[in-house]
């Protein structure tokens, strides 16, 4: 089916599920797009999303999480946001950042973003003014990599597709400051659907903060969808932070898709909501590419924190690091699915994945599944999984030293955490978020 035609579909079919069909009371309000390809991708999405059902336990892919407790809160779309001021997010600033996208609810919030004096060759806007300036560009890759056919959360963001983040780094060209990407939920039982698509052409540079924070502790959902695209020989840091409300639900979605001699880096760090999930896919599309993908899940209490990830090396000499830590206390459970296909013809692929595991109490719980598909020959692939708990010679010899029992066990659980946070190219972040583990874990045990 075509967009345009697609465009013209009829969008009162009822939903297969009627908690799909709740969440998709407030699509049918949003304004036309001027853009027919734009409107056709919606009405795609609405048509993937009516025919999808919210995933159960019975699915492979989530047998290890139950989402049941989202579908008991009566989620409404967020259509407009409260009027916030810079006090009310000094604390979530990051000072390195000179560029800043804030996003209330899931609403562009001009007066809270800082865009003035970007360099030649950076854009940083709303989605919604972007595609009036720099349309042909986005056209190609917008709802184009994070795919919505057999995934009824990125149908529903792309079916709410309006504001979001752009951000398009010219050929040849270095975005000398981090662009941040803050999204602030500040109201109770609200839905928002937060939408970002980086471009990096060939030979750009660029650190994109992804940001997920809240104001309170009421429940509410929020379902992101990013798009990154590498062009050859670009380079993206892309830092993902989600420390929403405890009692919030956050089901994402990221898409890579890698050039030619393209690099990209991730860092992400799990420690808010109830129940989360993080589904990352990285392409390898051009010969040469490297990725490095780094993961730190902390939880407590009864918080549940997936992690699925794919790295797919559809060319060859590629090259992919991937080290995802978890940190698990009370009755948390945590899950990590790393899944990494070597297709045919990609030789001289490297390719390296680790899932470590630290359990801070008895009934903490963990499920990890690092997976290697090899259809070629001259390859280096391995992959690893550990589950364990604080060692006692290690305690032994920080207590022989002086250290309370407390201090020694904050300790090593900071160390353990902090071989993720270091590598984090943002010092003022790095810092912040060594606070959060030693905080967090003088109560996680």
């Amino acid at each position: 089916m075509g967009e345009e035609e697609a465009a013209g579909m009829s969008t009162a079919v009822a939903a297969k599920h009627p908690y799909v069909e709740a969440l998709l009371k407030g699509c049918t309000e949003l304004p036309h797009s001027p853009l027919s390809w734009l409107d056709g991708r919606r009405a795609a999405a609405l048509e993937r999303a009516n025919a999808l059902t919210i995933p159960t336990t019975r699915e492979e892919e989530w047998r290890f999480t139950d989402i049941t407790p989202l579908t008991r809160i009566p989620f409404r779309p967020g259509r407009s946001a409260p009027r916030l001021t810079e006090r009310d997010i000094a604390r979530f600033e990051t000072p390195e950042a000179a560029i800043r996208l804030t996003f209330v609810d899931g609403v562009f919030s001009p007066e809270l973003s800082a865009t003035a004096g970007l360099p030649y060759g950076v854009l940083v806007k709303n989605l919604a003014a972007g595609l009036e300036t720099h349309c042909v560009p986005v056209e190609p890759h917008l709802a184009r990599h994070a795919a919505f056919e057999r995934d009824v959360f990125a149908a529903l963001n792309t079916c709410y597709l309006r504001d979001g983040a752009l951000v398009i780094i010219a050929r040849n060209q270095d975005c000398p400051t981090p662009v941040h990407l803050l999204f602030v939920a500040a109201q109770k039982e609200i839905a928002s659907y937060p939408r970002c698509l980086v471009i990096a052409e060939a030979g750009s540079r660029c650190t994109l903060i992804e940001d997920y924070v809240a104001l309170g502790e009421d429940a509410y959902f929020s379902d992101p969808v990013t798009e990154i695209v590498l062009g050859d020989g670009a380079r993206v840091t892309h830092v993902k932070l989600q420390r929403e409300a405890r009692s919030a639900f956050h089901i994402a979605t990221c898409a890579v898709a890698l050039g030619k001699d393209a690099e990209y880096a991730s860092h992400t760090v799990t420690l808010g909501a109830r129940i989360s999930r993080y589904n990352l896919s990285v392409v390898q599309q051009g010969e040469g590419a490297r990725a490095r993908i780094d993961g730190l899940a902390l939880v407590s209490g009864r918080q549940l924190a997936d992690t699925h990830s794919f790295m797919d090396h559809a060319r060859p000499a590629g090259k992919c690091v991937q080290l995802h830590k978890c940190i698990i206390g009370d009755a948390a459970h945590a899950v990590f699915n790393g899944r990494i296909v070597v297709r045919p013809g990609a030789q001289l692929t490297d390719a390296a994945q680790e899932s470590r595991n630290l359990l801070l109490s008895g009934t903490a719980h963990v499920d990890t599944k690092p997976q290697l598909e090899i259809f070629a020959d001259d390859v280096r692939c391995s992959h690893g999984a550990t589950v364990g708990q604080l060692e006692q010679e290690q305690m032994f010899y920080l207590r022989s030293r002086g250290l309370s029992e407390a201090r020694a066990h904050n300790l090593l659980i900071y160390a353990f955490g902090a071989e993720i946070i270091d590598r984090i190219p943002v010092p003022s972040l790095v810092a912040q978020l060594g606070r959060t583990v030693l905080e967090q874990a003088q109560t996680a045990a």
